[in-house]
């Protein structure tokens, strides 16, 4: 039994958004996806999908990429990404498949850690950020709070947090969701979102006793990565 991660798997099994348009290492990647996948991933490992699933825009369009997921090997727990409109009620989405997790203001169990996680959003200091940015900065950071609080209140006491966007700013500087992580003691944070040129923006490795891993598809060569 292992943890694995990936992010932004960007499906679209009705080939409506090729995603070779944005580079030559992203043709077929769902292939490279699904081989890479079924060769590493055993049906008592559990793998973290950390947002950018699927380009639907509504929930009825997007079962025949949860279908494509839920037919891979293992258990998966999902977090949403800035793309995934399809996204619905989050009772709804845990009531789909027993091998599909959902997050949102909850948590999931792997082994004695709980898995919590949110969307995030740009944080404070981004180019560009506005009023409306922090409103949606601030919802983000409440629900990751609810994520940590309830699995808190449930007795445990280890975490891995998975968040789309970084959790620090491009800039580098203050992110209240760094402080969050620290201040619960979470061992590891799944995060997604950047690609091509944005990767120099990423951040990885220990910082503060947190480790942050960045499982954007392209980056991790669509290949899951071992976590645990």
């Amino acid at each position: 039994m292992a943890l694995f991660a990936i992010s932004d798997l960007h499906l679209d099994i009705t080939g409506n958004k090729p995603m070779g348009i944005f580079g030559y290492n992203w043709i077929e990647h769902d292939v490279k996806i699904k081989k890479n996948w079924i060769d590493n991933i055993s049906g008592e490992d559990t793998i973290l999908v950390a947002g950018d699933i699927s380009w639907s825009m509504n929930i009825k369009s997007g079962f025949g990429d949860l279908e494509w997921i839920h037919n891979l090997t293992g258990r998966k727990i999902l977090v949403k990404g800035n793309h995934d409109y399809w996204w619905s009620s989050i009772t709804k989405l845990n009531n789909l498949y027993k091998d599909m997790n959902f997050i949102q203001n909850n948590f999931f169990v792997y082994e004695d850690y709980a898995i919590c996680g949110t969307r995030g959003w740009i944080c404070p200091g981004s180019e560009n950020f506005s009023t409306h940015d922090n409103k949606i900065y601030n919802r983000e950071l409440l629900r990751m709070k609810n994520s940590l609080n309830s699995a808190v209140k449930a007795g445990y006491s280890k975490f891995i947090a998975m968040i789309h966007y970084p959790p620090i700013g491009e800039k580098f500087m203050h992110s209240d969701f760094k402080c969050m992580f620290e201040k619960y003691g979470v061992e590891k944070v799944i995060y997604g979102h950047l690609h091509g040129e944005s990767l120099s923006k990423s951040i990885t490795g220990v910082i503060n006793g947190v480790e942050y891993i960045l499982t954007s598809a392209d980056y991790i060569n669509f290949n899951p990565i071992r976590v645990l």
